[in-house]
């Protein structure tokens, strides 16, 4: 898997140590200047500078491999719109889709018009250009700290600049309403930071911690249920990302359809959650509110990850190369996101990091899980290069009604699978920790027998599909997908030649496919005697016998009437 092109704290902690400091500005002049005075103070240092987001991103990415120790990003923004701005705010969320943890610090101008962009792609701080050195340094050090740094005088002028763009009055009260969510969100934000810096039990650090991933997931969910036509991120970054390599293929303009699929799914979240097939999954174990929380988190990612892919101008084929580093990628760091990069379980009276031990179990979870996800390359050509969908043989252009409820059908199975992936190693390492039932599970699955039937029927499930259900789909050329519905989780199927896979079966389940050919050959004509048998037996029982009985009847009851007539004539006599 793909090294991340940020490590943060690949050194020793922040406390012995000076503060990583990548600075991007446009001005020599001011950049030197800002090298030379930061560079005075003992924790802090200038080890990387750039002009503008291209180049520090071409800083960043040079060094796959070679991690660098970035602690935060120092980024001046101007005061006019230029195309600089687009490119240094396109930086920035690419940074915070491949590395949410690295804090970003703006240097911008009064009046700047991107801080409230800034703002909602959840930078971490903002300091005014002509202010003094030192605000500067305390703002970096509470930022590298893990805290925000919003003055309310620039808060002020975010909510400001919002309202006197022009719109209209229902987009103005949700730009209100959105940023004043935002801010309280900030402000709850900082408070837990600071707490969780203190000196706290481990049931008050997992609580907090909770609490804290859990603010995160409402921010992403009041930027999406609250979006703004005049604040919209990705057409405002387009035209930067246009920019940087004008030749790349990737069409960066605004795509509404992938906007609506996101709506789409994240409405249907709202609904219920159950399980409602016959196939038993990893996420049945979460409690709702928790198999929620992971589903808007891999929405979220994945849509990072869209971004940092538009931005790092792949092409079709380097695409299709790179797709199981993509998937691994994104089950990592939804990994990591949902427990804590830091969550720690007690373990015969030691604390054990779960993460690093989650994450060696890559391997298996790619071949049980990550490999089986159908069509992901298609979905991400529709997303990102806009290119038809191929349903029933059939070529479906983008905004189409088939094209965007198939790509809506792959997104959320995509979705349910990397929820199962994220979910398998835990069940296999940490699954009957009590610490994990009271902070995930559900209430009917916290006893050991009902923990340990449940990873029993996984475990079958696997079998099954590994040995009946997957080549019985590839011999019906099909792909089985799990989607959302207004209800809970159900299964469909849709059709997908697979003649490769299908030649590439050996062993039992290919056994399986010749039993399925073996019975479609012999079923008509098994049918056809059944019916021929049928036939005669009914013709037998009706025509010969069922005739017989009836002359035998028939001559029985006239036998008795002529007696009965020779009786009352004998009377007579």
């Amino acid at each position: 898997m793909a090294e991340s092109p940020i490590d943060v704290g690949a050194a020793s902690p922040l406390d012995h140590r000076s503060i990583q400091i990548l600075a991007i500005e446009s001005d020599p002049v001011i950049q030197s200047g800002l090298v030379t005075c930061l560079n005075r103070f003992p924790d802090l240092q200038v080890s990387e500078a750039a002009e503008d987001g291209a180049g520090a991103w071409q800083i960043l990415t040079a060094r796959v491999g070679e991690p660098i120790a970035i602690d935060l990003i120092l980024l001046g923004l101007t005061s006019d719109r230029h195309l600089e701005n687009d490119s240094n705010l396109a930086f920035c969320r690419a940074v915070k889709a491949r590395s949410p943890n690295v804090p970003i610090l703006l240097l911008a101008a009064p009046r700047s018009p991107d801080l409230t962009i800034a703002f909602q792609l959840g930078i971490e701080g903002c300091c005014l250009r002509g202010g003094s050195i030192l605000d500067l340094v305390a703002s970096i050090r509470q930022v590298a700290a893990g805290q925000t740094s919003w003055t309310p005088e620039i808060l002020q002028q975010v909510i400001i600049g919002t309202e006197t763009r022009p719109n209209n009055w229902f987009n103005g009260v949700g730009n209100r309403l959105r940023l004043s969510s935002l801010q309280q969100i900030e402000t709850t934000l900082s408070e837990l930071n600071t707490n969780l810096d203190g000196d706290l039990s481990v049931i008050d650090r997992l609580l907090l911690t909770g609490r804290k991933r859990e603010l995160n997931t409402a921010r992403w969910l009041v930027k999406r249920l609250f979006p703004t036509s005049s604040v919209i991120l990705t057409p405002l970054l387009a035209p930067a990302l246009s920019q940087l390599t004008p030749s790349s293929p990737i069409d960066r303009s605004l795509n509404p359809q992938a906007q609506t699929l996101f709506d789409r799914i994240a409405a249907k979240l709202q609904s219920g959650l159950e399980n409602l097939t016959n196939t038993p999954l990893e996420i049945d174990i979460l409690r709702q509110e928790k198999k929620r929380e992971l589903f808007y988190l891999i929405l979220r990612q994945f849509e990072g990850l869209l971004d940092e892919l538009r931005f790092s101008q792949v092409t079709v084929e380097q695409l299709a190369a790179k797709e199981p580093t993509i998937l691994q990628d994104l089950w990592a760091s939804v990994t990591t996101d949902f427990f804590g990069r830091y969550y720690m379980v007690s373990i015969e009276d030691r604390q054990i990091e779960i993460i690093p031990i989650l994450l060696q179990d890559i391997a298996i979870v790619h071949t049980e899980i990550l490999t089986k996800i159908p069509q992901s390359i298609e979905l991400l050509n529709y997303l990102l290069f806009k290119i038809p969908l191929t349903i029933d043989n059939t070529s479906c252009a983008v905004g189409t009604t088939a094209a965007e409820e198939r790509a809506c059908n792959l997104l959320e199975n995509l979705t349910i699978q990397i929820a199962n992936a994220v979910m398998q190693p835990l069940l296999n390492r940490f699954g009957n920790l009590e610490s994990m039932k009271s902070g995930f599970y559900d209430r009917r699955l916290l006893s050991s027998r009902e923990i340990e039937r449940f990873r029993n029927d996984l475990s079958w499930r696997y079998r099954i599909d590994r040995y009946i259900g997957e080549p019985q789909a590839i011999f019906e050329s099909q792909y089985r997908l799990f989607i959302f519905t207004n209800y809970g989780i159900k299964r469909v199927a849709i059709y997908a030649p697979r003649p490769q896979e299908l030649d590439r079966l050996v062993g039992i389940p290919l056994v399986v496919t010749l039993a399925l050919e073996t019975r479609d050959a012999l079923s008509p004509r098994v049918k056809s005697a059944t019916t021929l048998i049928g036939s005669s037996i009914v013709y037998l029982l009706t025509e010969i016998i069922g005739r017989g009985i009836g002359l035998i009847g028939r001559g029985i009851v006239k036998g008795i009437g002529n007696i009965w007539q020779e009786s009352n004539r004998n009377r007579k006599e």
